[in-house]
């Protein structure tokens, strides 16, 4: 693992190296502990900016490109290891040996799932992971992750966007249509391809079954579970089962918030619960 450094727009970017030779850009600002945000679908290291400010005031943060992201390399070939093994050429590179994390949406549960298979975390913060276990919105379908990958490999990445729109987040059809005229389209098809990648992420937590909690039995750090409780019901319905599936877990409701929180209200919460306050 090595770092290299580049300019951004005035801004200090440099890369790690992760285990598969894959250069993963990160920026860092602030000091003391370390704190590494990772962001969900769609979201690069600039989505976070508002959040690492407020968190730079008491922790070194970190924000990152996931890979095939913004100034981040990909491979050829996607495995969920390989994004846990991204997390922690940042744990070990320039948080460290050690940090904690905080992890929004898909992003929550590749943390999760990082500090499940031995990363070295050792405070875990999530929010809103999107679990769907109960029937208040349809499941995935069976074949979601293939779907999306047969229309990013035909580059429809259009298509794929309003896929995940209408399959995963349950946004009607003529809501996406109208979205496709939108100036942030084009961003969100940048990203397009990487949308497999969370759909893997996720696995089957998205079947409107109980989640499959024995799969991070292996959690024994402090985990704050943090969910809104007016937006999608299935949001608040998943974080109570993760919260309620040990000890290690603490569930924290966001009152009026939605599955995009602000910053403002997030912060002071991650701030105390990284210092070691209860939530």
């Amino acid at each position: 693992m090595h770092e290299n450094s580049k300019s951004d727009e005035n801004r200090a970017v440099k890369t790690v190296v992760s285990a598969d030779g894959t250069a993963i850009a990160y920026e860092r600002q602030g000091s003391g502990p370390a704190v590494v945000l990772v962001g969900g679908a769609f979201m690069t290291r600039g989505d976070s900016a508002g959040l690492a400010a407020l968190l730079a005031e008491r922790f070194t943060v970190i924000t990152y490109d996931r890979r095939g992201r913004g100034d981040s390399a990909d491979a050829p070939a996607y495995d969920v290891q390989r994004e846990v093994e991204d997390l922690d050429a940042l744990v070990e590179g320039p948080a460290g040996g050690t940090a904690m994390v905080f992890g929004m949406s898909s992003g929550a549960v590749l943390a999760l799932e990082a500090t499940a298979r031995g990363s070295a975390v050792s405070r875990l913060a999530l929010y809103e992971p999107p679990f769907v276990t109960d029937a208040s919105r349809p499941p995935l379908p069976d074949d979601y992750v293939a779907h999306l990958t047969d229309l990013v490999r035909r580059e429809a990445y259009g298509d794929a966007v309003a896929y995940f729109l209408t399959a995963a987040v349950g946004l009607p059809e003529e809501v996406v249509a109208g979205m496709r005229q939108a100036p942030f389209w084009k961003g969100m098809e940048a990203v397009a391809h990487t949308l497999p990648y969370d759909g893997r992420i996720m696995g089957d937590t998205m079947s409107g079954r109980p989640l499959p909690t024995e799969r991070w039995a292996s959690v024994t750090v402090p985990v704050l579970v943090g969910s809104g409780d007016a937006g999608a019901p299935h949001m608040l319905t998943g974080a109570r089962q993760l919260a309620a599936s040990g000890a290690p877990y603490t569930l924290r409701v966001f009152p009026g918030q939605e599955h995009t929180i602000a910053p403002e209200l997030l912060a002071p919460v991650l701030a105390d619960f990284f210092s070691g306050k209860e939530a």
